[in-house]
C-alpha cells in the first residue's frame, strides 16, 4: 500500500509543470494532435492528479482508476481549457469532481459468499501495523467529507491538491483573503469535531 502523507502535500508537487511557455507549447502541441506532448504532459502531471486522488479516496487502487478517468475527461474538454489558469489547477478541478462523482454514485454490492465470487487475498498489513495513523488520517478525511462544499473544496485543493491560495482564489472567482478566511473557519470545524469524536 502506498504511504501518503495524510494531510500536506510535499514541497515538490507544487512544481508539477513547466514554465508557462513550456506548458502552451505542449497544450499547442496536443491540440494540434501531437501524441507525444500529450505524453510528456501526463508525465509531468500524473504522481501529483494521482497523490490528490489518494489523499482524497485513502484507495490506491481507486486513485489509479480515477486518475485514468480525470485525463480521459480532461482530453475530451481540452478545447474548454483557456489558460487563464495553469492546467495542473484546470486538472485538479477536473479530478476532484471526478471523485465527487465517483463517491455520490450508487453502487451494486456483490455478497462474497455467492458461488463464482472471485479469491479476495488479503494483502492488508497485519492489524498492529500503523493501524493509528491510518485511523486518523480516516477520521480526517471523513471529517473533511462533512464539511460545506466551498470549504470541503478548499481545504482539499490546498492541502490535498497542493493547489496555491491565489490560484484558488481564481478557480472560486474569490480573493486570496476569501480563501484563507474558509481556510480558517474549515479548521475551527475539524478541529471541533474531531474533539468531539475523541470524547
Amino acid at each position: 500500500m502506498e504511504k501518503v502523507a495524510p494531510f500536506t502535500a510535499p514541497a515538490a508537487e507544487h512544481e508539477v509543470l513547466a514554465p508557462w511557455n513550456e506548458e502552451g507549447r505542449l497544450l499547442a502541441a496536443i491540440r494540434g494532435g501531437d501524441r507525444t506532448a500529450a505524453e510528456e504532459l501526463v508525465e509531468r502531471t500524473y504522481s501529483a492528479v494521482y497523490a490528490s486522488l489518494y489523499r482524497l479516496c485513502g484507495d490506491g487502487d481507486l486513485a489509479s482508476d480515477l486518475t485514468q478517468e480525470t485525463y480521459r475527461k480532461a482530453w475530451e474538454a481540452l478545447d474548454g481549457f483557456d489558460g487563464r489558469s495553469q492546467f495542473f489547477t484546470w486538472l485538479y478541478r477536473i479530478a476532484y469532481t471526478t471523485f465527487l462523482n465517483h463517491i455520490r454514485r450508487p453502487r451494486r454490492i456483490t455478497s462474497l459468499d455467492e458461488a463464482g465470487s472471485p479469491e479476495m487475498p488479503d494483502d492488508a498489513p497485519s492489524a498492529d501495523q500503523m493501524i493509528s495513523e491510518r485511523e486518523e488520517a480516516e477520521r480526517l478525511r471523513a471529517a473533511v467529507m462533512t464539511l460545506q462544499e466551498d470549504l470541503r473544496f478548499t481545504v482539499a485543493a490546498h492541502f490535498w491538491g497542493g493547489l496555491p491560495v491565489k490560484e484558488i482564489a481564481r478557480i472560486e472567482n474569490i480573493t486570496g483573503v476569501a480563501v484563507r478566511k474558509r481556510l480558517h473557519k474549515a479548521f475551527s470545524i475539524l478541529e471541533a469535531a474531531l474533539d468531539e469524536e475523541k470524547r
